[in-house]
């Protein structure tokens, strides 16, 4: 089961939390029920409550698509790191990158779509099945280019972090058959990370000459029935723009969750939604969304902590802003939500590239 919401999840939290985040919600929760346990005994000051509160709000509190204390880590980010550090895509452990060619015609025919999508959630079930801690990466990548025709390639890497398995090679073939049955499969070397020479409102340039703009996709509707080819890269048949789309990468990084870990967070959202949505209808909706979720659990599923990103390509500052602009048009068309990530152009480009897969979680605020 994919999600854009993360595995585990506590009331109002938004997602792709860093450790430190988790551990600051840990200890503000844990401070919240002393608080309220001591009022049983003694009334504590009120600067206790007051405390809490404000340290609530600053990690729950949502102005636009990210909690207050997210909108400041972007922005001390944006401060110290200029540019995307070493450390953000060589993390220890074992990778390995093909180059995946589905059978022609599969994603354009329903049937074919679904068992390719079937198949891939089988290799999600083992990898996640593979650790007591949920570390795996599966990273895909998509990538269109239009010069005389538009060309479609797409890469999987996997990533298995240093420590997690005692074997990872074992891990690595048995994903690599999995995802051999999906299609033609060759084992590639990814490129280096481009390097960023410059920065602009909203992009950045590559010493290779390229523009890049990357928006992270935070909501994508039922309808699209897992196929984002013919709407956001190849150009929609009912798009009046369809022979003008733009260079356009989609890359989607998979976190599949332990068994353990899936119930765990399943419980947490059944709590949460019950506790705390007041919204009579929305508490419905997330009821039947847990319905579903318990099924599929029963049955084997797993969940899986899904991020999404997309980078326009260009060759000038001003070709950029256009396809910028018009990739936000075509999302719209399609009821897709794009967050361009303001202040964290400089690394958000390396997501759609196969290095993504080993990137820490919550390094893309």
């Amino acid at each position: 089961m994919y999600s854009l919401t993360p595995g585990y999840r506590v009331p109002a939290l938004q997602r792709g939390l860093s450790g430190a985040e988790i551990a600051l919600t840990k200890l503000n929760a844990a401070a919240g029920s002393a608080v309220l346990a001591s009022a049983l005994v003694t009334p504590p000051p009120v600067w206790a409550f007051g405390a809490v509160g404000a340290a609530a709000m600053v990690l729950n509190m949502a102005p636009g698509p990210r909690s207050i204390g997210r909108w400041a880590a972007v922005g001390y980010r944006h401060l110290r790191e200029r540019t995307a550090p070493r450390s953000m895509t060589t993390a220890p452990g074992a990778t390995r990158t093909w180059a995946l060619y589905p059978g022609h015609g599969t994603m354009q025919d329903p049937a074919r779509r679904a068992d390719f999508h079937a198949r891939f959630d089988r290799a999600l079930t083992f990898a996640g099945a593979q650790a007591r801690t949920a570390g795996i990466q599966i990273h895909v990548t998509h990538h269109a280019a239009t010069v005389e025709c538009t060309t479609h390639t797409q890469t999987v890497s996997v990533h298995v972090p240093k420590g997690l398995v005692s074997s990872p090679a074992r891990v690595l073939d048995t994903v690599e058959g999995e995802l051999a049955a999906l299609g033609t499969l060759i084992l590639v070397e990814a490129d280096p990370v481009p390097t960023v020479v410059e920065r602009g409102p909203g992009w950045v340039a590559l010493a290779d000459g390229r523009y890049a703009s990357t928006a992270r996709i935070t909501g994508w509707p039922h309808e699209t029935d897992g196929d984002f080819m013919p709407g956001l890269l190849l150009g929609n048949s009912r798009d009046p723009d369809r022979d003008t789309v733009p260079d356009r990468s989609l890359s989607v990084l998979y976190r599949p969750l332990t068994a353990r870990g899936s119930r765990t967070a399943h419980r947490w959202q059944d709590a949460a939604s019950g506790a705390f949505t007041k919204d009579k209808i929305k508490a419905e909706a997330q009821a039947q969304a847990g319905d579903t979720r318990r099924a599929a659990l029963v049955h084997g599923a797993i969940l899986v902590d899904l991020d999404a990103y997309l980078t326009v390509w260009a060759d000038s500052p001003q070709s950029i802003t256009a396809a910028r602009g018009q990739t936000s048009l075509t999302a719209d068309r399609h009821r897709i939500s794009l967050d361009w990530l303001s202040g964290q152009q400089h690394r958000a480009h390396t997501m759609t590239t196969p290095h993504g897969a080993r990137t820490r979680k919550g390094a893309i605020l």
